[in-house]
């Protein structure tokens, strides 16, 4: 069973839950939730005739466009707003997308999030999850068969490929586990490589480009069910406790009305049949439920404070 939990190093224990974070000097927060208020003034707020949404770019975003066609509709019916999907291209470019206006509603990685929220004015709310309501994935560090890596410490020497630095399980989490549990830092005992996205750690690994990668398991188990890789050419060495994952929400501008229509949207969302619910039932998930940015990103904060991560914002 996936069980999200709220501690996952002993490291990080200790610090507070949000030490390191504060919002963008352009955004308030009144009532305390680490997010950005929607604007007071009807007149600082925005309803745009066409909404744009946007996938945490995982895998490549051609993959995602017609497997969220018929959420997409769904969305626009309930909004009564044309919706266009944006492909992006990295985690960085979606961030700059919904700062800069161009960008209405989004899935952010779990660790891109804390930087949408500080520095893009991001809203989540949701997240999915499986029928019983658990929710989440964790960090794997992967090797092929035959590299001679067995376990964490035999990553000395050896390449690594993480994702993207905004990345949770692809560099956040397993930089602060290796130096916290195996003490192994990069580029002094191991030479990191970055990919640029989970499904390129995967391929790497299992053609044996790198030794070893620190992924998502739930982008690898849909690799493998699509054919893109198999079991035999993979082999993991480390599984993390649980992560909460992507998490959708809204630009804070939008106008209250709409964003309770993107909400109602979600949550009203019949995945029976989709091919969302073709595609994300290989991690378990089936379905939308709300979450909090303060409450459910607490242990992503925490792996950000141990890593000295700090939100600055251009």
């Amino acid at each position: 069973m996936r069980i999200l939990v709220s501690l996952i190093l002993t490291a990080v224990l200790c610090l507070p839950a949000s030490a390191a974070f504060q919002l963008d000097s352009r955004y308030q927060d009144t009532d305390g939730d680490l997010i950005a208020d929607i604007p007071a003034e009807p007149a600082d707020q925005v309803d745009p005739s066409t909404l744009i949404f946007a996938y945490t770019p995982v895998e490549d975003p051609a993959v995602y466009v017609d497997m969220w066609k018929e959420f997409l509709d769904h969305l626009s019916e309930v909004t009564g707003k044309p919706v266009q999907f944006f492909p992006v291209q990295s985690n960085a470019a979606q961030i700059e997308a919904m700062r800069a206006g161009r960008l209405h509603i989004a899935g952010v990685n779990t660790g891109s999030n804390p930087l949408a929220v500080a520095c893009a004015g991001f809203r989540p709310f949701t997240m999915m999850a499986s029928d019983d309501g658990t929710f989440g994935y964790e960090m794997e560090i992967i090797t092929y068969p035959g590299s001679g890596i067995e376990k964490p410490e035999d990553l000395k020497g050896r390449v690594l490929a993480f994702t993207a630095e905004t990345s949770n399980s692809g560099f956040k989490a397993p930089s602060a586990l290796l130096k916290s549990e195996f003490g192994l830092e990069r580029d002094e005992d191991f030479t990191p490589r970055f990919s640029g996205a989970h499904d390129n750690s995967i391929l790497g690994v299992a053609h044996k480009d790198y030794d070893a990668a620190a992924v998502a398991n739930s982008v690898k188990a849909r690799m493998i069910d699509r054919g893109l890789v198999t079991e035999d050419q993979l082999k993991t060495i480390y599984t993390s406790q649980t992560f909460p994952t992507t998490g959708f929400g809204v630009a804070y501008n939008l106008t209250p009305e709409l964003q309770e229509k993107i909400k109602e949207a979600f949550f009203s969302f019949d995945w029976k049949g989709t091919k969302l619910l073709e595609e994300f039932s290989k991690s378990g998930d089936t379905k939308f439920i709300p979450i909090t940015f303060k409450d459910d990103w607490a242990v992503i904060r925490q792996i950000d404070d141990a890593n000295g991560v700090t939100y600055t914002c251009n």
